[in-house]
């Protein structure tokens, strides 16, 4: 409900995951017998619904494809080093070792070298040998022609990303990119991002894309919020954009996944992204922690080498265990951030979850203090959720 802030304004309260909390079901399911299976797209089903940020820090090749045996979905960023440098881990090294006080400096020059298109093809190449699904990442105004390129080499989803997404955009400087055109051009399914309210979402639902990326500014390494003052918080924004997925699929019978992108940093935020109604979520930071990620417990955002508004910083995350440790376990630490994978199977029983479709009915509550309460000597003692 809309509160005034002032004479004649008003303002609509949101909520982000440190303010909900997800309410037990009266019926309690097996964790070992719930399915998180997802289909994202046609012939895109993933064995459990996480996507890896397309981040250089995140996600390179080798990571790819390990995370896609795993069962999720590791996402190339097609306008970073791995496209401008045929040997970029002299760069990435150059960008972690960065002193904090020049670190964005040194990251716009490793970024100014140009991409060249034979080594979207050649990283392509190189991702699929895994097997595993091959996803690529490029801003609207290089999609199309990155996208064909990466789709010649092999790549099975596109996902098309910026700040802010919307399927009508204004600009006498240049044309705007037709993202119904780009969809209906490709043969692989295409994601877009991102977005946060749901009038955008739907909007963005009749291009003829397979999912939606919501969040703007949520994640760990972003600034957006702070340069620029724009966002909603993730728990509200995703339950907008479901909304408009819901409206969608009634109306055509479509379905379009909601894939929560930001702002989850342990087992418990991503049990309420989907909650809010998340098909999928996608992480950086969670995954940057892995000893397989290039970023070596470092990573920076995506919009960091904008050489006159960067929007992002490098972060150091530290590396606190393998791939393997963070999605399925033996859980090494107390703070919720291994063992993904088996923090939501264990949520979802104890609601009464069989499915994702039975976990985005979880009743929410609004409970600001929920990760406070009784906590004392956690938070005196540093551990756990005092952390």
């Amino acid at each position: 409900m809309p509160l005034f802030i002032g004479r004649n304004r008003e303002a609509r309260r949101a909520y982000g995951f440190d303010e909900v909390a997800l309410v037990p079901g009266t019926v309690t399911v097996n964790p070992d017998e719930v399915n998180i299976t997802r289909r994202l797209a046609e012939g895109l089903m993933l064995e459990i619904p996480f996507l890896a940020s397309a981040m250089d820090g995140v996600v390179d090749m080798k990571f790819a494809g390990a995370f896609g045996k795993l069962g999720g979905l590791g996402v190339l960023n097609l306008e970073g080093i791995y496209t401008r440098y045929e040997n970029p881990y002299p760069e990435l090294q150059r960008i972690i070792e960065a002193p904090n006080d020049s670190v964005t400096h040194q990251i716009q020059e490793v970024y100014r070298e140009p991409i060249k298109d034979f080594l979207i093809g050649q990283r392509v190449t190189e991702m699929k040998k895994s097997g595993a699904y091959t996803a690529v990442s490029a801003i609207p105004q290089k999609a199309k022609r990155y996208g064909q390129i990466a789709q010649e080499a092999g790549a099975d989803v596109l996902v098309v990303q910026s700040t802010v997404t919307t399927a009508r955009h204004i600009s006498t400087l240049y044309e705007p990119v037709n993202l119904g055109e780009l969809c209906r051009e490709l043969d692989i399914p295409v994601i877009i991002g991102n977005c946060v309210t749901y009038h955008s979402a739907l909007e963005l639902m009749e291009t003829g894309c397979a999912a939606l990326l919501v969040g703007v500014g949520p994640g760990a390494s972003c600034t957006t919020r702070g340069v620029l003052g724009i966002g909603v918080p993730q728990v509200t924004a995703t339950i907008d954009c479901a909304a408009a997925r819901d409206n969608y699929f009634k109306r055509t019978g479509k379905y379009v996944s909601i894939i929560t992108d930001g702002g989850m940093s342990t087992g418990g935020d991503i049990c309420k992204a989907f909650a809010a109604g998340a098909d999928a979520v996608m992480l950086g930071s969670t995954f940057a922690r892995a000893r397989e990620a290039p970023g070596k417990g470092y990573h920076w955002g995506m919009a960091t080498p904008h050489k006159n508004l960067p929007r992002g910083t490098r972060i150091r995350v530290g590396t606190t265990g393998s791939l393997e440790e963070i999605l399925y376990g033996p859980a090494r630490l107390d703070d919720g951030t291994h063992n993904l994978v088996g923090a939501l199977k264990t949520s979802m029983g104890s609601v009464g979850a069989i499915n994702i479709e039975q976990m985005q009915l979880t009743e929410l509550l609004i409970a600001p203090q929920i990760g406070s309460e009784g906590k004392i000597f956690q938070k005196t003692q540093r551990v756990g959720m005092g952390k």
